[in-house]
This record gives structure tokens, sequence and C-alpha cells, in this order.
């Protein structure tokens, strides 16, 4: 099989993350007004119950799925085998689970019309094959339809969502467009496989091997949505909930931005790699993205630390300002996540080595459980932020310390210090700004991020980094190319 352009692949991932954070931009503000910070609490404490659901549904056949897919791709015919044995299994997980979830909602009286707009993420769940994809390193496939799905989404909420009494409505467009998006893609399948001898099929291995991916995704669950049930159970509070829900929101584009589409593509290339064993280039790669990732990661740290003030009441509107105290505990994650994700996207998992994994996110998991029912009651969302940093930072130390060379303390200090150094002086002069302008919530902000990307570039500049000159040269690089040839 031709071997797929990496950068052909990021172009799409990032062109997709880039949708993904510009219609949160587009309809967050919307929502955030319309909706409320208590109706945004009861979609957040809802939609986490529902994860459980999705989680077990799925079973971790999505990592697995395309792990397997990427080292048996040059194989039509095993491909396509693996492909139907999987997402079988899937099919009948998720409806098992589906069963599950109508008792759920027939025997339960609070939020059961939200409970019911939530049913289509089980049954998107069951057709997702974006994994299958994935393996393929075939990104066109998953990012063309599921673009299309989220700009009409957009348009209905816009449309039908209206004032507070439309939650259900909005629930209900999101959980549709997800389905949909999953159904389209497999229009594309035809292309990908041949026909298999259904007796040949085999599940028993696959059901083992998911396990193992299942458990950490189970583990993970605990500290990336328990924390939104036990604010909502703890609390009794919407409003808590909406608050962390909003900051979760940004914390979570900021990831989507920077990490999601380099893990996505280089975790199916290494996969491809370990296949080949070429450890050489798969040192060199694994670098390579944490040096963006640690480029990009401090940048967004510290500049989100710097605007948060300004930024909260312009992006939500009035009634959210607990969201700023909760961005200056959180903003530190987005480092720390980079790290862990890039080391569980791009090693542990392409090396088969999850189930090592999976003990390291349980540790992580256990550490945020305790935390989360001490500080909880104490601090609320704040309590929920902190536990969720000292678990994520848990996780980190263990990934990088049990590596086998693949990341070290030195190589993160060695990419790092630069950058701290370019960040706090931008998040300084940036929070300087915002305090000392006396200008409407917009020009404020824009200047704000002008004036930190000059200064955070600028600095680095002067300190001569390596990856920042790279990602100008390439850039400009482009732009002259294109104005010469004009």
């Amino acid at each position: 099989m031709k071997e797929v352009s990496i950068k052909k692949n990021f172009i799409y991932s990032m062109g997709y993350q880039i949708l993904i954070l510009i219609t949160p931009f587009i309809t967050t503000p919307y929502v955030s007004r319309v909706l409320g910070a208590d109706g945004i609490g009861i979609y957040s404490y809802t939609s986490s119950i529902m994860s459980y659901f999705t989680l077990v549904a799925a079973l971790g056949t999505s990592a697995y799925g395309a792990r397997e897919i990427a080292q048996h791709r040059n194989d039509k015919k095993q491909a396509s085998k693996l492909f139907w044995e999987i997402e079988l299994m899937t099919i009948f997980t998720s409806l098992a689970c589906l069963a599950v979830w109508i008792g759920f909602i027939i025997f339960g009286k609070e939020y059961r019309y939200c409970y019911l707009a939530l049913t289509p993420l089980l049954l998107g769940t069951m057709f997702d094959i974006s994994w299958f994809f994935t393996g393929y390193e075939q990104m066109q496939c998953v990012v063309s339809r599921n673009s299309v799905c989220k700009i009409i989404g957009v348009v209905l909420l816009f449309v039908l969502v209206r004032d507070k009494g439309d939650l259900i409505v909005y629930i209900l467009i999101n959980s549709l467009v997800t389905m949909i998006g999953n159904l389209s893609m497999w229009t594309y399948l035809p292309q990908f496989l041949e026909k298999v001898d259904r007796t040949t099929l085999t599940y028993k291995k696959h059901f083992k091997e998911t396990l193992i991916y299942f458990i950490p995704a189970i583990a993970t669950s605990i500290y990336t949505v328990l924390d939104k049930t036990l604010i909502g159970l703890i609390t009794h509070n919407d409003y808590e909930n909406g608050y962390y829900e909003q900051a979760t929101k940004i914390i979570n584009l900021i990831k989507a931005l920077v990490f999601t589409s380099v893990n996505t593509v280089m975790g199916a290339r290494i996969s491809y790699l370990f296949a080949e064993e070429k450890y050489e280039e798969i040192h060199q790669r694994i670098e390579k993205s944490l040096d963006f990732i640690l480029l990009m990661g401090f940048a967004c740290v510290f500049g989100l630390i710097g605007i948060a003030k300004t930024f909260v009441p312009f992006f939500f509107g009035e009634g959210y300002g607990p969201v700023v105290q909760l961005l200056y505990v959180f903003a530190p994650i987005i480092i720390i996540i980079g790290i862990s994700n890039c080391m569980g996207s791009q090693y542990y998992t392409p090396s088969g080595r999850r189930a090592q994994s999976a003990k390291f996110i349980i540790v992580g998991s256990c550490v945020n459980l305790c935390l989360n029912l001490i500080l909880i009651p104490k601090m609320g969302s704040e309590g929920a932020a902190i536990a969720s940093i000292i678990a994520e930072l848990t996780i980190t130390v263990l990934y990088v310390a049990m590596s086998d060379g693949y990341m070290s303390l030195n190589l993160i200090i060695a990419h790092a210090w630069k950058r701290v150094v370019a960040g706090v002086v931008m998040c300084a002069c940036v929070y300087g700004l915002g305090e000392f302008i006396h200008m409407s919530e917009i020009i404020t902000l824009i200047i704000q991020v002008v004036c930190g990307a000059i200064i955070y570039l600028g600095i680095l500049e002067l300190m001569k980094d390596v990856m920042m000159k790279e990602l100008l040269g390439e850039l400009f690089g482009k732009v002259l190319n294109k104005v010469k040839n004009k």
C-alpha cells in the first residue's frame, strides 16, 4: 500500500481540530447567555452520566482497533477481517448498554428528558468506525463528513435554541450531530474492504485485548468525567457544574487544537514504525512531537492566565465570574496532559504497552477520586480542578519514568526552559495590559493576544529556539513561494 503523507494527514486533522475549535467559539457565547450557568450545569451533569455508558459500549476499541488496522493495513483481507470482528463486538456491547440505558431512563425521575435526548450518542458509539480510518491514516474520511455535520449542527442550534426552555433541544442537536457524523463514515468503507467469510470471524481474542484498553479508559473517566458527576451529587448545585463545564471546555479546546492532531496522526504512524522495528525513527518523532507540544503548550498556559480576566466576561457573558479563578487553577494541566498524551498515544499504545499504561492511569484515577471526595465538599469546582491536576501529574510522572528512554525529565527540561521564561514574561505583560487598558473587552482582548504573541515569539527568537524557527521558516517560506509564483 502506498505510504500516506504525514503532512497531508496532519493538515486534515488540524483542519478538523480548528473546526472543532471554531464551532464552540461561535456557539458557546450564545448558548452560555441563553441557557445560563445552571442550564449548562444540567447538561454537564447528565452528559457525564451518559459518558459511562458510551465508554462501556466502545470497550476500548478506538485505540485498539486503530493499532490493529495500522499494523495490518498492507493486507486488505486481514484488515477487512479485523474490521468486522472488532465492529460486530462493538455493536453487541452497545446494544447491551442501550438496554440498560433505557431501563435507567424508565426508572429515573430527575432529568429524564435530558437523558432521553442523549440516547443518540449510544447509537453513534455503536457505528463509530473512525478508528478504522485512523489505522489506515485516511484522515480525510473522518474529517470531511464530520465537518459537514458539525456545520449543520451549528445552524440548527442558532435556529432552534432560543431560551432556557430549549435545553432539551440543545442536547438533542448535539447528540444527533455526533450520531449522523459517525454513520456517514460508512459510505467510505467499500473501497477499503473486501468480502469476508463470516464463519472465520473470531471475537474472543479481541475481547481480551480491548479489555486492556478499556481498563485505562474507565480509569481515565474517573478523572475526566467523574468530577462533574461528583460536583452534581455532592454540591447539588447546577451553577457549580456550569462553571466547571465552561472552564474545562476552554482547556479541552486548547488541548484539541494543540495536541490531538499531532497525537492522532503520529500515533498511527508510530504503530506502523513499531511493526517495522524502526526504533531510531520512533525516538526522533516522539522528541519532535514533544518539542512542538511544549512550544505551543506553554504559550497557551501563560497566555490563558494572562487573558482570563478579560476573556471570561467577554466570551461567556454575565454570571460566570468564578470561571476566571478556575482557569487560573486549571491552566497548568494543558502542559501536563500534553506530555502524558504524547507518551500514551505515541509510545505506550503503539508499542503494545497499554496494559502497563493502564496501571499508571488506575493509580492516577485513585488519586483523583480520593482528592475529589476530600476537596469538592470544601472547595466545590476548584477542588475538582486541583484534584484533576494532581492526578494528571501523577500519571505523567509515571509515564516518563517508565518510558525506557523514549522520554526523560532532562529531555523535557531541555525543551521547556526557554518557553517557560518567554511564557512568564508574556503572562506578566498581558495581565498588566488587561489591568491598565480601559477599553471595550473585545479591543482589550485583541491587544492582549497580539502583544502576547509578539512578546512570546520575540523572546524565543532572542533565545534562538529551534522549533520556533523551523515552524516560522516553513510558514513564511510557503507564503514567499506563493507570492513568487504569482
